[in-house]
């Protein structure tokens, strides 16, 4: 998934605005860490309970994981935008609802977080921690999978956003991953951060990371994808947002 996926929401600083305050950098770094404890920590859960079922284990793990996301996202908006994705970061910029100093600044506390949940979950569930993954994942469906389910939730995000629908993003948004886990052959990891925390744990979740820079690339394929959707079919300016600081 992404957590996919994701993600998840632009956030209301002016585009020309440069302050990127101490308190959206944490939020960003604290909900990324938690998107990637409900993304490993169901998977745990779900291997646990229903070993020897693919189907209920995935079944399981998508719920939790929209569950989760949609109740992040409503904590995160706030603080940060609660975009917990490099992706939607760097779309929220290239778009024009955001400025570049927030969009580099966030990436790597993102990337870092997912690390750290990825640990924590592993923890929590005595799996070995720092050890990485054998779950090898990339093919030609699952690379083709991971640019539609990319693609896909830029597109939910920002439709809603600039057509004045902004309170639906969080549900919105956990509701198309979870599904994403199901209409995507890669189970939509949709997020360069997440892939990179999954690289870090031998649970259900995992990936092992040989597949990891397939996936960011398919990713960064149809992030570009849905940023020139978004721009062909809602060209409008942004409805004015909360400000995120």
């Amino acid at each position: 998934m992404s957590g996919s996926v994701t993600p998840l929401a632009p956030t209301a600083m002016n585009a020309n605005e440069p302050t990127v305050t101490i308190r959206m950098l944490t939020g960003e770094f604290l909900g990324s860490a938690m998107l990637a404890l409900v993304v490993i920590g169901s998977g745990a859960t779900a291997q646990q309970l229903s070993p020897r079922d693919v189907g209920l284990e995935l079944l399981e793990n998508a719920a939790a994981t929209g569950l989760g996301l949609y109740v992040l996202i409503l904590i995160f908006r706030p603080v940060s935008g609660a975009h917990f994705n490099p992706i939607v970061s760097l779309a929220d910029w290239l778009i024009g609802d955001a400025n570049w100093r927030r969009a580099l600044s966030y990436v790597p506390l993102q990337i870092a977080g997912c690390v750290s949940g990825a640990s924590l979950a592993d923890a929590l569930f005595s799996l070995p921690v720092g050890h990485f993954s054998i779950h090898s994942r990339l093919s030609s469906a699952h690379f083709a999978s991971e640019i539609v389910a990319t693609a896909g939730l830029l597109i939910v995000i920002f439709a809603l956003t600039r057509t004045g629908s902004r309170e639906t993003v969080p549900a919105a948004v956990a509701c198309y991953i979870a599904g994403a886990y199901f209409f995507t052959s890669s189970t939509s990891f949709a997020n360069p951060a997440i892939t990179i925390g999954r690289i870090f744990t031998t649970s259900f979740a995992g990936i092992a990371p040989d597949s990891v820079i397939g996936f960011i690339g398919a990713q960064l394929l149809g992030g570009a994808i849905g940023v020139l959707v978004v721009i062909v079919l809602y060209p409008r300016p942004p409805m004015a947002f909360e400000n995120g600081t």
